[in-house]
């Protein structure tokens, strides 16, 4: 169990650390949301950056599905039944994600030696909505993924139920933006407040739980697993 802890401790880091990269320092500097034709010149122009990023969203793949089998090994004991439901809803995540992915790959490579942005602009545009799209629907899925896992953490008596409530703000938190999103055709109006929505809560949640996971994976003493068995 102490192997697991860390394991997941060290994947949600990465997932953190690539995830911000990929998005915040890379993808979101490169986009206009005023100007497509802007954002398709800044693919163009920072096309190393913008490979960069897509490196940092396949390495946040990769960690954030190794959580997949990681997280299902540190809660089976306390539910099977939930803990395979938390399992799927994260794989649903990580498969929407991936196609998700697909769609910048497909930017990367229209954008490559190309000289007009004009000529390509209609087509970037329509794939990057396309990219925001697949990756909210993902997104509501991996909300389900931390109302089971919270629910799961309420339950157990080795895993501080705090936790377990934060994960479930955070799940609230996607929940509300994506749903705004992909229904609200006035949502960029109001993009900086759902951002403050889904960001507080996700990072308070999923970093203190991470910080747990850590500490219980590092440290010299192995933590004793007394856990509730549910069906």
């Amino acid at each position: 169990m102490k192997q697991i802890a860390k394991i997941s401790g060290v994947a949600y880091v990465m997932v953190f650390i690539a995830g911000f990269y990929a998005n915040f320092a890379v993808l979101e500097s490169l986009i206009d949301v005023n100007n497509s034709i802007a954002t398709t010149s800044n693919f163009m122009n920072n096309h190393s950056q913008f490979g960069k990023g897509l490196l940092g969203f396949l390495v946040m793949l990769f960690f954030d599905g190794l959580l997949v089998w990681a997280l299902f090994g540190l809660t089976k004991s306390i539910s099977k039944s939930i803990s395979y439901l938390a399992s799927f809803f994260r794989l649903l995540h990580a498969l929407f994600f991936g196609a998700a992915l697909f769609k910048l790959w497909k930017i990367y490579q229209l954008t490559n030696n190309v000289s007009n942005a004009e000529v390509i602009q209609h087509r970037v545009t329509k794939l990057l909505i396309g990219f925001d799209e697949l990756w909210t629907i993902g997104l509501l899925f991996f909300a389900f993924h931390l109302i089971f896992l919270g629910y799961i953490i309420l339950k157990s008596t080795y895993i501080p139920k705090s936790l377990g409530m934060l994960l479930m703000l955070a799940a609230i938190g996607y929940t509300i933006d994506g749903v705004a999103k992909l229904f609200m055709s006035n949502y960029i109006d109001y993009k900086s407040t759902f951002e403050v929505i889904v960001v507080m809560p996700s990072v308070i949640g999923e970093f203190s739980f991470t910080i747990w996971l850590l500490i219980k994976g590092f440290k010299k003493k192995s933590f004793k697993r007394n856990s509730i068995k549910t069906v």
